[in-house]
């Protein structure tokens, strides 16, 4: 089993979808080719941002394979396969490692709250069905609860198939602990884009974070400047991109706003899936003027 190189800015890319909710393979395939011209360390399908929970299998299988197929290895692909129950969560991440990716990101389960203790078998059952590289997931924001770093180590003591973890607490103080427990082993990155280049002061490797489907090429400017020492600058893109993170991500539903985002500059992204709506006329116009110079 070999490693990919966890270090930059990867994007967890949309899912476009058609007026009629249905999977848009042409228009991802000229996503990719966006996303890959803004320089970016990879593409993360059917993360959040992807909207996996509202995919069926066999469209997590299509919209997995089209990406690996449009990136034909210039870059990195990590498919999201985490699901609610243990035995979804193999079958999905088997399905991704017939399909050829670099590596699955598996989301903590969601719905239910779930023990440590239920957490570690849930990982350990997981890992111990595949034979790809496996990043963990942690997004309280979603789940309902955090993944203790002392659990992540203990994972990561165990099973040297982990290569990493995206932590999207937006927790400096969970980052750091992270970092200071296995970053040494695995790449710590951060999951939040106003915390990017914190992350990567303390020790992180990088960041799969929602703002860099519209702006791959600010991202990527981000990591570059850091690791040329440009801290000053670095700090500026640093700014731009919360800026950015606040308007698409914060303020509105972020499903839908990234896609509205992207659909103002002419990119084919398409529509949210239902139950998720679109943005109203207004906040469409707010969305318009508020990104009028990144547009």
């Amino acid at each position: 089993m070999s490693k990919i190189s966890l270090e930059g800015i990867f994007v967890p890319n949309i899912t476009p979808f058609d007026k009629n909710g249905e999977v848009d393979l042409d228009a991802l395939r000229e996503l990719v080719e966006f996303w890959i011209e803004g320089k970016l360390a990879g593409l993360v399908p059917c993360g959040s941002n992807g909207e996996a929970p509202h995919l069926l299998r066999e469209e997590r299988r299509k919209v997995i394979k089209t990406v690996v197929d449009a990136a034909n290895g210039r870059v990195p692909v990590i498919a999201g396969t985490g699901a609610i129950s243990t035995k979804e969560t193999i079958q999905l991440t088997r399905d991704a490692e017939d399909i050829g990716v670099d590596a699955a990101m598996i989301v903590t389960p969601f719905y239910f709250k779930y023990s440590m203790k239920e957490l570690y078998a849930h990982y350990s059952n997981v890992i111990e069905a595949v034979n790809i590289p496996i990043i963990l997931y942690n997004v309280p924001k979603f789940t309902g609860f955090s993944m203790q770093p002392e659990l992540v180590h203990k994972l990561v003591i165990e099973y040297s198939n982990i290569i990493g973890i995206k932590d999207s607490s937006g927790s400096l103080s969970q980052i750091s602990e992270l970092i200071r427990l296995v970053g040494d082993k695995i790449a710590v990155l951060a999951g939040t884009a106003d915390v990017v280049l914190p992350t990567l002061m303390l020790g992180g490797k990088g960041a799969i974070i929602a703002v860099a489907n519209v702006e791959p090429k600010l991202c990527s400017s981000l990591y570059k400047t850091f690791k040329d020492g440009k801290f000053d600058e670095a700090a500026k893109l640093q700014r731009k991109i919360s800026y950015l993170n606040e308007i698409l991500v914060r303020r509105y539903c972020q499903l839908s706003a990234i896609k509205e985002a992207l659909n103002l500059k002419g990119l084919p992204a398409g529509h949210p899936r239902k139950p998720t709506l679109p943005l109203e006329n207004s906040d469409r116009e707010k969305i318009k003027k508020l990104l009028g110079n990144f547009m």
